[in-house]
């Protein structure tokens, strides 16, 4: 059922374009259907997972390689396979009537869709191979999402962005799991988690970086952070989604994954607890300056990826129950968050702070979410962003060597999360109402539910928090901390060092919105820095790979056949020769006791026959020459009873030396077009690469330590081939795929033979296309023109 799962949300997206075709404006509540069908099934396995069981599933995938297709379903696996399937549904009905009417809404559904199904392979996987497809079925399918308004050039390149970052990210994370799996001698999950830590192995230190800057890149820690606000080129559900429940909580998964294994070493604990807190604090200062709505959302995102990263890095059983309840919390307030974003868009056309206010008594219903969510992004209770802030102050009070430090970077960020808490629950909504572009008012439930729905469930995990604690966080919790964790989540816990500091970040975070005006007018410093940032780096990065792009392809790829031939074969003589030369002996034994006559001959005139093509200064002479060399390579077969080669041999020949002669038959004569030196270094390279393919072809002869194949052929010829000519089944059986594609080539080349010589001279008929672009091209000649004149 898991991989039934999974796999449904890829068979349901290759039919969702044309249900919305046949649909029209229901299609998001009737795709809805499936992750909802996903919810309920994930949420039958509470009660076996909660009591401390885990599920996998495994199918054959290549054997040979011990790879298989398996999913393991545990409390952390089954904790976000809720929440991507849960969120998943409030998403596809928010996202068929905020973008109704969008010509390319059946292409949207395709792409959420995929994107659906690979988070959820991303987070079942139990084999890294698989896991790893997944993920990079993730970085293509948000691509697809964010690039999704693709006649915008912003937004073209803000998905490029986030897909080269992520991309590096992936291939450094592919061979950090090739390395995973060497030095745990498997590559199931299960069985890495169930072996001994790794962090005593040799390979740990490679391995853990290759993995961490693949989970960093994906999960925007700095300085990577750049390309996650720009993905708000997204439309709004995009943005929910992205944020809430999928893409970039990936690398905290797979961190919260491995920490296990990976965990509890210095490096571990100092990597992960700086890069946190830095980004941390990077994204929560950034979110405090901000003013567009969906901006200030995305960098609070960023500060609570840092959150997250900083407690797996703490690794102690307080951490790890914190980390997964923070992430619970942030999932309901940030989907919510974001989708009410897109509700002040879509129904007042607003996107930034500073031109909206007063919507209270415009979108009622809208402003109680908006305030219940925001609410418990700043922690107050009784919401469950409470009960996370609570666990998460507690988690760094305790158990680390820099606690002072991480205390003071924690409590100054939750003073700016209050302040953005203060926007998002006070701006918009409350004070004298601004004149909007559109008539504000609630929307319907498909744009309404989710925000509805999800912030209601904050505040009843935070009123009643045993509830998620008891059925779902305590199992993930242990199958982050590796065993079994032994706190409970509870609503208060009494006045405390923790309280205090929660209640102090409130006090100076209202304060802070009191001055945010001041305090953005203070820090415009920062702006002033921006183009010196990471993003920066980015594309300086990215212009010098274009540069050296096309330096390299006019210098290598220059149109010339006779450059590329040179390099190829220069290249294949030093780094192979250098080979060679290294090897301890070189045996060749070279005997010619055995030649016979006509076999000296026919080397002989080979030698002459090329030396004469070389020098000649003819195209019929040269064409002449080089079939005389095909068919004297033909008698070399016909020599060592290979006859049909050397009939297929002499039939190609002829046929090459009939068209060349009928091509370059007008030609002129040779010219000079190379200088003597020139022509030495040709020679050169050609003896060098003829010599040393000689030496290997002794060395392999000379080196074989088994049998040829040439004895299993001719023993199995007449048995299984049903034939005594031995290539002829050699070609038609036993490589019967390969033969069957080089006909399957040689067909296309004849009909296209075919196409050019009975291809009409005369005018073709004009498309639509054609029109258009004459008409666009008639038009700026006719501009320029004007200017001109």
């Amino acid at each position: 059922m898991v991989m039934i799962a999974v796999l449904s949300c890829f068979v349901v997206a290759g039919f969702a374009p044309w249900l919305h075709r046949l649909i029209g404006r229901q299609t998001g509540w009737l795709l809805a259907l499936l992750p909802a069908t996903i919810f309920v099934y994930f949420a039958s396995l509470i009660p076996q997972i909660s009591s401390g069981e885990t599920l996998r599933h495994a199918y054959q995938w290549f054997p040979g390689m011990a790879i298989q297709f398996s999913f393991l379903v545990d409390g952390l696996s089954l904790l976000f396979a809720l929440l991507i399937s849960g969120i998943g549904f409030f998403i596809l009905a928010y996202a068929g009537r905020y973008l109704e009417g969008h010509p390319a809404l059946g292409r949207f559904f395709l792409f959420l869709l995929g994107f659906m199904g690979s988070m959820l392979g991303l987070v079942l996987s139990d084999n890294l191979i698989s896991l790893f497809v997944f993920w990079e079925l993730t970085t293509v399918s948000s691509f697809m999402l964010i690039g999704f308004n693709h006649e915008d050039a912003d937004s073209r390149k803000k998905a490029h962005q986030g897909l080269m970052v992520t991309v590096f990210g992936g291939l450094a994370l592919m061979t950090g799991f090739i390395m995973l799996g060497m030095a745990a001698g498997s590559f199931e999950l299960s069985e890495i988690l169930a072996g001994p830590s790794l962090t005593e192995h040799s390979l740990y230190l490679p391995m853990l970086s290759l993995i961490l800057l693949g989970a960093f890149t994906k999960s925007a820690q700095t300085p990577f952070h750049f390309w996650l606000p720009n993905a708000m080129a997204a439309p709004t559900p995009v943005s929910a989604y992205l944020h809430s429940a999928t893409m970039v909580k990936a690398g905290i998964y797979l961190l919260a994954r491995l920490n296990p294994t990976l965990g509890g070493s210095s490096s571990w604990l100092l990597t992960l607890t700086f890069i946190g807190a830095l980004t941390m604090l990077t994204g929560i200062i950034l979110a405090s300056r901000a003013t567009g709505i969906k901006k200030v959302l995305a960098y609070s995102t960023v500060m609570a990826l840092g959150t997250l990263t900083m407690l797996l890095g703490l690794g102690t059983e307080k951490a790890a129950l914190a980390a997964v309840t923070f992430l619970l919390a942030h999932a309901l307030y940030k989907g919510a968050l974001f989708m009410i974003a897109g509700i002040l868009d879509h129904e007042a056309g607003v996107k930034d702070f500073r031109d909206v206010a007063g919507l209270r008594r415009l979108m009622p219903k809208t402003t109680i979410a908006a305030v219940v969510a925001a609410l418990s992004l700043a922690g107050v209770i009784p919401l469950f962003g409470f009960v996370g802030k609570e666990l998460l102050l507690e988690a760094v009070l305790s158990g680390s060597r820099w606690q002072v430090g991480l205390t003071i970077a924690t409590v100054t960020a939750n003073i700016f999360v209050v302040l953005v808490a203060a926007l998002l629950a006070l701006k918009p909504w409350f004070g004298k109402t601004l004149a909007t572009p559109k008539a504000a008012h609630d929307p319907g439930p498909a744009l309404l539910a989710g925000p509805v729905v999800l912030a209601s469930l904050g505040l009843l995990c935070g009123v009643l928090p045993f509830l998620p604690d008891q059925y779902l966080l305590q199992a993930a919790a242990s199958a982050v901390y590796g065993q079994p964790v032994s706190y409970s989540l509870v609503l208060w816990h009494g006045i405390n060092l923790p309280l205090m500091l929660s209640l102090g970040s409130l006090a100076l975070g209202l304060l802070l919105y009191r001055f945010w005006q001041g305090w953005r007018e203070h820090t415009v410093l920062l702006e002033r820095l921006s183009p010196y940032g990471p993003e920066n780096g980015y594309n300086r990065l990215m212009q010098g790979l274009v540069s050296f792009s096309a330096w390299q392809t006019k210098t290598l790829q220059n149109g010339y056949l006779r450059h590329y031939l040179i390099t190829t074969l220069a290249t294949v003589v030093l780094l192979v020769g250098w080979a060679v030369l290294r090897l301890d002996t070189i045996a060749l034994n070279v005997d010619f006791s055995g030649l016979r006559l006509q076999e000296i001959t026919v080397v002989l005139l080979l030698l002459v026959t090329t030396l004469a093509a070389v020098t000649v200064k003819s195209f019929l002479a040269a064409v002449a020459l080089l079939g005389a060399l095909g068919f004297g390579v033909a008698l070399i077969y016909v020599f060592f009873s290979a006859v049909d080669v050397g009939i297929t041999q002499v039939l190609v020949e002829t046929i090459t030396v009939l068209l060349l002669v009928l091509v370059l038959y007008r030609l002129p004569e040779f010219r000079k077009l190379s200088s003597g030196v020139n022509r030495a270094r040709d020679a050169t390279i050609a003896l060098l690469s003829g010599g040393l393919i000689t030496v290997l072809i002794l060395l392999v002869t000379n080196a074989r330590s088994m049998e040829g194949i040439s004895g299993f052929f001719l023993e199995k010829s007449v048995s299984e081939g049903f034939g005594r000519n031995v290539v002829n089944v050699i070609l038609v059986d036993f490589r019967a795929l390969d033969t069957l594609g080089e006909i399957f080539v040689l067909a296309l080349v004849a009909i296209g033979v075919y196409a050019m010589m009975h291809l009409r001279t005369g005018a073709l008929p004009v498309t639509n296309a054609d029109k258009r672009y004459a008409g666009q091209k008639q038009r700026k000649s006719s501009a320029k023109t004007g200017g001109e004149s």
